[in-house]
C-alpha cells in the first residue's frame, strides 16, 4: 500500500510513479491511498496500480497559525481513523509513504502493526530545531527510510539525530526523453535568449529571483525572456499574484510569460536557451537533471541537493541563493559564450543518464521494499 499527498504532478509525484512501477515489476500489487483525484490517477493506473481516495491532513506551513494548528489536531483524530481502517481493510504488506508531509500514516501503520517505508523528499533547514525535530519524529516509526539526496539526510540530522539513522540516500530516477534532444534553435537578430523556469510558483523555488533576473539582464542591455512554468499549492495564491504584479511593470513587461502546469516537461525546456532552477531549498531538484537529460545549459542555486546534481563549471553553473545579479552574471557568461554552454550541457547529459537513469532508481526501491517485508510478500496481491 503506497501514500501520497496530492494528485498532482510534479517532483516527488513523478518519483511516485517510478516507485510503483518498480514495485508493481517485482510481484507486489500495489493500491495507492490520495486525497482526492487529479491528473496522478490515470498515470497510476497506467503504471498497473489501483487507487482509492483516503482524505487525511496535509502538513503546509499556511496550517502553523493557532486557528491552523487547532483544525490539524482534530482532522488528524479522524484522518488516523481512516488510515488505520483502510490498512486493516486492505491487509497490506507494507506502508510505502511517499512523503514527510502526512505522517498520519507511519502512526497508522504502527498502530495495525503494519511494516513500513518512509520516502523523504523533503529537506526543511529553517524553522525552529523544536519544529523540525518534530516534522521527521515520525521517522521513527518507520521500518526502513529512503531519502532522496545526502543535503536531505543532514537536514534530517540537524533535526533529530536519531531520526537519520536508518537512512539509505537512494537519488531520483528521471526517465529521459521519448527522443533524443534537438540542438538549441540558432539564435536570430532581434529574437531574445529564452530563459526557463519549471516547477511550482513558491517562494521556496525562487520564482521571484528568477524575474528580477531578468531585469537585471534588461539593464545590462541584454535580450532577454522568461517562461515561468508551474501552479502554485492552496493557500499561496498571494505569491502568484506577487509575480504577476512585478511581471507587469515597465521594466519586464512583455518579457514574461506564465505558462501554467506543463506535463511532460521536454517540449518546454527545449525552447530554452538556458533553464534556471534559483531555489532558495530544493532536497533535490528534478528539473535541473530534466535540464540535463535535454541538453540545455543549466543555472541553479548552490544549496542543498542541487550541488549534488550539477558540477560547477562541468555540468552547469551554481551561484547563491537569492541573488539575481548572480544569476544574471552566470546567463551572460553563457550566452557570451555558446561553446561553453554547449559542452556543459552535452557533458551534464551524458553523466544524467548514467547517475539518475530510471532503470538503477528502481532497482534500488524494489530492493528497499523487499529487504523491508521479505520477497514472499511480493506474492500478497492487494485484496
Amino acid at each position: 500500500m503506497v501514500a501520497h499527498h496530492t494528485p498532482d504532478v510534479y517532483g516527488s509525484d513523478l518519483q511516485l510513479l517510478e516507485s510503483v512501477s518498480a514495485v508493481v515489476a517485482g510481484g507486489f500489487g500495489v493500491v495507492v491511498a490520495l486525497p482526492h483525484d487529479g491528473p496522478l490517477v490515470p498515470l497510476l493506473h497506467e503504471r498497473g496500480a489501483r487507487v482509492e481516495f483516503v482524505s487525511v491532513p496535509v502538513l503546509r506551513k499556511s496550517l502553523l497559525t493557532p486557528r491552523g494548528v487547532v483544525t490539524l489536531a482534530g482532522d488528524s483524530v479522524l484522518g488516523l481513523w481512516r488510515a488505520a481502517r483502510f490498512l486493516r481493510r486492505h491487509r497490506a504488506a507494507a506502508v510505502y509513504v511517499n512523503t514527510l508531509t502526512i505522517p498520519i500514516w507511519l502512526v497508522a501503520a504502527r498502530l495495525t502493526r503494519t511494516p513500513s517505508l518512509a520516502h523523504v523528499h523533503e529537506a526543511q533547514d529553517d524553522g525552529s530545531r523544536a519544529l523540525r525535530a518534530a516534522l521527521v519524529a515520525p521517522l521513527l516509526l518507520a521500518g526502513r527510510t529512503v531519502v532522496n539526496s545526502r543535503a536531505s539526510v543532514q537536514a534530517i540530522r540537524n533535526a533529530l539525530p536519531l531520526a537519520a539513522r536508518r537512512s539509505t540516500v537512494v537519488y531520483n530516477g528521471i526517465a529521459d526523453a521519448p527522443e533524443p534532444p534537438h540542438p538549441p534553435s540558432p539564435a536570430l537578430d532581434g529574437t531574445p535568449a529564452r530563459l526557463v523556469q519549471v516547477g511550482r510558483l513558491s517562494p521556496r523555488k525562487g520564482t521571484d529571483v528568477a524575474l528580477e533576473t531578468v531585469a537585471e539582464l534588461t539593464r545590462r542591455g541584454l535580450n532577454v525572456c522568461l517562461d515561468v512554468y508551474g501552479t502554485v499549492f492552496e493557500g499561496y495564491e498571494w505569491f502568484e499574484d506577487q509575480l504577476r504584479a512585478r511581471a507587469s511593470r515597465d521594466d519586464i513587461r512583455d518579457r514574461v510569460t506564465f505558462g501554467g502546469y506543463v506535463h511532460p516537461t521536454w517540449a518546454a525546456l527545449e525552447t530554452a536557451t538556458v533553464v534556471l532552477v534559483p531555489s532558495r531549498t530544493e532536497p533535490f531538484g528534478n528539473t535541473a537533471v530534466e535540464a540535463q537529460l535535454a541538453e540545455r545549459p543549466v543555472v541553479v542555486s548552490a544549496v542543498q541537493g542541487l550541488t549534488e546534481i550539477v558540477t560547477d563549471g562541468q555540468t552547469g553553473l551554481l551561484v547563491p541563493a537569492e541573488d539575481p545579479v548572480a544569476l544574471a552574471d552566470a546567463v551572460e557568461r553563457l550566452l557570451n559564450d555558446p561553446e561553453l554552454a554547449w559542452r556543459m550541457a552535452s557533458a551534464a547529459r551524458a553523466e544524467a543518464l548514467t547517475r539518475f537513469s530510471s532503470s538503477g532508481y528502481r532497482q534500488r526501491i524494489l530492493e528497499a521494499v523487499v529487504a523491508l517485508v521479505g520477497r514472499e510478500g511480493s506474492t500478497r496481491s492487494a485484496s
